[in-house]
């Protein structure tokens, strides 16, 4: 008897994070990307007539031969698969919903190297938590068919880049000094292309040909060196990078000083005139202390989540969009920019808030630490304990989130409780005003620690603090 798509994923030991489907390389064979595949547009074609479906991958080694299983079982169903290669995950969600047709992005973004993950789109936008049960309920016959991919196409590179490319004059950063961290990120080349179009002077640093899981939210102490080494080196002006699949800016100021993804997001918001945000409950409370917009709504940690809250917010509200603490912004509504209009995107993208950011810089004659000066003056900082089983991280939570007092007590905080949001983990403010918040990751066995602080010093060393203590408590 056939194998069904439900049978095939309820034993793959892959699963939903916060931001598609994420497992170990050797969980995606090509019986589950196959399942997976069928099981998504077997949902998609309940909705909508389903006739091609956008194909898109980043750098990883694994992320080839899991894209032509893919695009075997598409075609095997009848669907004509639009293949875009690599590139940025945010270029293949924009041409799928101009075509109105679902894509399929296999990237596992900036997660371990030893994993991956598929991202799934419907022709109005990502999938909601909803389709994600529907792709794992359904049942679908799975056949063994030939692997391979089809021809690829260019079309969503140039719509990508055309969408900025137009909304600024092409001097806009004439005279600019831009470094280009590239690592293994899918847009690399376009992104060079772009600042270049945009009269930037581009200086190329970090390429490699071996893939370098970047996490935005977690930069590492030898990135924030070489940032620092690279702006001194070339006296640059700025640097940008992304994560793996471009979705997730990281930008540094004209120090090397790399800026929290929150802020940054804070900045684009401010650039694009946002009347209403929806942000993760782990943004910096700047955010509200800016008194920029009219409502800013909390809501769970993922894109699902931020998407949800833009679509409440989009009833009132005629400029929304929304953002997260890894910088990926979303762009609910259609926004005016002089005679320009750029389209709704709602979906994390990395280039949008970094030129947003450049833009503001040049246009205002300020360097970026000026514009940062401009904001109050909250702190984030992140860092996250790796292999740790995620029961394990719920557990220790649950627990915490009963007994304040035990939290304090076993983290050796001397400030009091003065609240606590379990939105999504456990988020504490305490008396002195600093905040801790404690995270099981959605995407791998990690714990994570947020800590907002009145200065980066303190903010860095209350979340070296709370891990210290929190991996002691967890080895115990």
């Amino acid at each position: 008897m056939a194998l069904t798509s439900k049978d095939i994923l309820a034993n793959s030991g892959i699963q939903f994070g916060t931001s598609g489907a994420r497992g170990l390389v050797e969980q995606f064979t090509d019986q589950a990307c196959a399942a997976f595949t069928l099981a998504f547009l077997s949902v998609m074609k309940e909705e909508f007539s389903i006739e091609r479906v956008a194909l898109g991958i980043d750098r990883r080694p694994s992320s080839p031969s899991m894209a032509a299983a893919c695009a075997a079982a598409a075609a095997d169903l009848g669907v004509t698969v639009d293949y875009y290669g690599v590139l940025p995950t945010p270029a293949v969600a924009l041409q799928a919903m101009q075509d109105g047709i679902p894509a399929i992005v296999i990237t596992g973004s900036h997660i371990p190297f030893d994993r991956n993950g598929i991202k799934f789109y419907r022709p109005d936008g990502e999938i909601s938590k909803a389709d994600e049960q529907a792709i794992l309920q359904a049942e679908v016959e799975v056949k063994s068919v030939q692997s391979v991919l089809p021809d690829e196409s260019a079309r969503a590179r140039q719509l990508y880049m055309e969408r900025y490319t137009q909304l600024f004059a092409p001097d806009l950063l004439q005279g600019k000094r831009i470094g280009l961290y590239e690592h293994s990120a899918a847009g690399r080349e376009l992104n060079a292309e772009v600042l270049k179009k945009l009269g930037a002077e581009v200086i190329s640093l970090g390429r490699t040909d071996t893939f370098v899981p970047i996490d935005t939210e977690a930069v590492s102490e030898e990135d924030q060196q070489q940032a620092l080494a690279w702006s001194s080196e070339y006296e640059l002006d700025a640097i940008f990078s992304t994560d793996g699949d471009g979705d997730r800016p990281l930008v540094a100021d004209e120090h090397g000083q790399w800026l929290r993804g929150d802020i940054l997001g804070l900045l684009c918001a401010r650039a694009l005139d946002i009347q209403a945000l929806a942000v993760p409950v782990s943004c910096n409370t700047a955010i509200e202390k800016s008194d920029l917009f009219a409502e800013v709504k909390r809501t769970r940690i993922g894109s699902p989540y931020v998407i949800e809250g833009m679509a409440v917010l989009a009833e009132r509200f005629e400029r929304v969009a929304g953002f997260e603490a890894n910088g990926g912004f979303l762009l609910q509504s259609a926004v005016s920019m002089g005679a320009a209009i750029i389209t709704p995107l709602p979906t994390r993208d990395a280039l949008l808030p970094a030129l947003m950011l450049l833009a503001g810089s040049a246009l205002q004659g300020k360097p970026i630490s000026a514009l940062l000066a401009e904001l109050p003056e909250r702190i984030t900082a992140s860092d996250r304990i790796k292999d740790v089983p995620t029961d394990k991280s719920k557990a220790l939570i649950v627990s915490w989130a009963e007994n304040l007092n035990a939290m304090l007590e076993s983290l050796h905080l001397p400030s009091e409780a003065v609240s606590a949001d379990t939105t999504d983990g456990l988020r504490v403010t305490l008396s002195s005003g600093d905040i801790v918040h404690l995270r099981p990751s959605g995407n791998a066995p990690e714990l994570r620690c947020y800590a907002e602080a009145g200065n980066y010093l303190q903010a860095k060393a209350l979340v070296s603090h709370c891990l210290e203590r929190v991996n002691k408590v967890i080895n115990t």
